[in-house]
């Protein structure tokens, strides 16, 4: 097994060979504040040393409950260096699921940090739990940061982790059942980080954009750990207001998407230029280099070499949308369990509809049913007190991912959906959800779909509209999902074909649980709330049927 340098050896590396330059730019009240390696590094080390002074037993569990920010990254590299267990948690947690994780994880200091609403979480807090606010974001009743650190004295040496030691516990949001606690040792994050850096060819001259959340691992291997790893700049989002802002004054090298970001992105070029008008733009060769550049430097990505998109599958007119912008979307695939490493489009070699081919010194195969299985040597440890489930997903070294897909002859990848998903309809035939809603969601009135139809004779759709689509009327918009409806059933087999496509009225949101904090579509939740409506909708005379 080959040996890597952990983020904490990185993090002195940087402190000695570059300690004035600026690692971190915040936003805070519309005025960036920076911190430089040397800066970073203090931090970190009378953090640490503040940690050491609470005598806890090596390896506690300490949390960090806020949105990206500077403190975040000191707090997670301070735990480390002071021998502890970070639990990252997602800052719009409810207080039962909040209550769940840090007692199921013994929790016993946390980080408080940017918030949008506390209070609501604040009886989800355990009663012997230790809490330490950020500055900047202080939470009336707990010490500061700054204060606590003050007349600290920062740790000198060198600290370092076994590889093999437990790093952290990651809960992921899964869209069915409790979150499990993803457990990931030191060496893990130095073989995910350092190869992946190599193989997308990043260097120091990096600028990453931090705004999708840290406690999950994808935004905390690329950003964090791939800032570590090249000694490359980070730049966060202040708000949701002042993201658009954010990210044109910041223009990355580097940037991560998720489906709805892009489709944002589309929606807000398309509110300033509608379509026939942009065709026609970029139909003239001396105007459309021009409109590109300002389309791009507006969306704040003209400088970004490498451009991402994950979590979930992106429509295929949506990438090739952008493409004509001259932002050419990677797909990349990869799972909390599998550290964030197993395959990414790389930006001179895109498939369009593909994730990419397997990274370097992972292996990757289909079992008999399609679903993708993950070889290498940074799988998670497993499941925090859950053996049976853990070997459940991990059986003979391979992680069984729970993602169907197919390998074309050139080693690329393709997701078509989710094993568990199927779902059998009422003729004895099984549907596969996924590729039905990635093409339903072309649709630009679209905003969350959840194709479902257990013990019906054919498939429906349930849709919550978008913010483009609630502005359009009632007629307008039966008329586009009718269309749609025409153009995606004839290209599925008889079996799959949606029968009806029901518009729902609410929203899917995280508050409500109908979303994951990933904003993934929580199925059973959708299911069990409409249901019993499912033969009525179904018997309905209109294609397109209105809540």
């Amino acid at each position: 097994m080959n040996t890597y340098p952990s983020p904490l050896e990185m993090l002195y590396k940087w402190e000695q060979e570059t300690p004035n330059k600026i690692y971190m730019r915040q936003p805070i009240k519309e005025v960036w504040h920076d911190w430089t390696w040397k800066e970073t590094a203090n931090q970190v080390r009378k953090m640490a040393a503040y940690l050491k002074s609470l005598n806890l037993p090596h390896g506690s569990r300490i949390g960090i409950l806020s949105k990206n920010c500077a403190h975040w990254m000191f707090s997670d590299l301070a735990i480390m260096m002071a021998g502890h267990v970070s639990v990252p948690l997602y800052p719009n947690l409810n207080a039962e699921t909040l209550k769940q994780i840090l007692e199921h994880s013994e929790t016993q200091v946390l980080f408080v940090g940017k918030l949008d609403d506390f209070e609501s979480m604040r009886p989800g807090l355990p009663a012997n739990i230790q809490c330490i606010a950020y500055p900047f974001y202080t939470e009336e009743g707990y010490p500061i940061w700054d204060d606590l650190v003050q007349d600290v004295t920062p740790i000198s040496e060198d600290l370092m982790r076994d590889p093999e030691e437990l790093a952290t516990i990651i809960y992921t949001s899964g869209t069915t059942g409790l979150p499990k606690g993803v457990m990931h040792k030191f060496f893990n994050f130095g073989f995910a980080a350092n190869n992946a850096v190599k193989t997308i060819d990043l260097d120091n001259t990096e600028k990453f954009f931090s705004y999708l959340p840290l406690c999950h691992i994808a935004e905390r291997l690329l950003v964090e750990m791939g800032s570590l790893y090249t000694g490359g700049q980070v730049s966060f989002a202040e708000s949701l207001d002042t993201f658009t802002q954010n990210l044109s004054e910041t223009q990355p090298t580097v940037f991560l998407g998720v489906p709805r970001i892009w489709t944002k992105f589309q929606q807000g070029v398309l509110a300033k230029l509608p379509q026939k008008k942009l065709n026609v733009l970029l139909s003239i060769p001396i105007i459309s280099s021009l409109i590109k550049k300002k389309i791009r430097t507006g969306l704040g990505l003209n400088g970004a070499t490498n451009v991402f998109t994950g979590a979930a599958p992106t429509p295929t007119s949506t990438i090739k949308w952008f493409e004509r912008l001259g932002v050419k979307i990677q797909e990349a695939y990869a799972m909390t369990e599998n550290c964030c490493y197993s395959h990414v489009t790389l930006n001179d070699h895109i498939k369009i509809g593909c994730v990419g081919k397997a990274l370097p010194f992972c292996e990757v195969k289909l079992s008999e049913q399609n679903e993708i299985l993950i070889k290498h040597d940074a799988l998670m440890l497993g499941y925090y007190k859950e053996e049976k489930m853990t070997a459940e997903t991990i059986k003979d070294g391979w992680l069984y991912t729970g993602d169907e897909g197919s390998i074309d002859l050139d080693g690329f990848l393709k997701i078509t959906g989710r094993v568990k998903d199927l779902f059998k309809s009422s003729k004895g035939k099984y549907v596969a959800p996924s590729p039905i809603e990635m093409k339903l969601s072309a649709n630009k009135n679209i905003e969350n779909v959840c194709v479902v139809g257990d013990g019906l004779p054919q498939p429906i759709a349930l849709v919550v509209l978008s913010e483009y689509g609630k502005g359009r009327s009632k007629e307008d918009v039966t008329a586009s999902l009718a269309k749609t409806l025409s153009v995606v059933n004839p290209k599925l087999d008889h079996h799959e074909k949606v029968k009806r496509l029901v518009v729902l009225q609410g929203e899917w949101t995280i508050e409500n649980k109908l979303l994951t904090p990933t904003m993934k579509v929580k199925r059973t939740s959708v299911e069990k709330m409409h249901k019993a409506n499912y033969e009525v909708w179904y018997d309905k005379a209109e294609q397109v049927v209105w809540e």
